[in-house]
């Protein structure tokens, strides 16, 4: 792969890794409360979003170093991003 767009592509693909694991937390948590087994609904979620997210970053790794820290660059900025869009909870705090 070009060099040039090595940060550019593992940049891209750690903020669709965001965007998946992220919104998929969002989507979780807003059924919680019409789940009838929620803590089923929960960890199911968890294990699907950490296994697709954990053999991304596995991919990415063939890349290199640098694009392993593109990768994760690009997913924290997407939960930053989505952290202040959506905002928390008005009735909760943090911790």
């Amino acid at each position: 792969m070009n060099e040039h767009l090595l940060p550019i592509f593992t940049f891209s693909f750690g903020i669709g890794l965001g965007v998946f694991f992220f919104g998929g937390l969002w989507l979780t948590i807003n059924r919680l409360h019409s789940s009838e087994w929620p803590i089923f609904l929960t960890l199911g979620s968890f294990l699907f979003r950490s296994a697709v997210c954990i053999m991304g970053f596995y991919l990415v790794v063939g890349t290199g170093l640098e694009g392993l820290a593109f990768a994760l660059a690009g997913f924290l900025l997407t939960k930053i991003v989505l952290v202040s869009r959506l905002g928390r909870h008005p009735d909760r705090r943090a911790i």
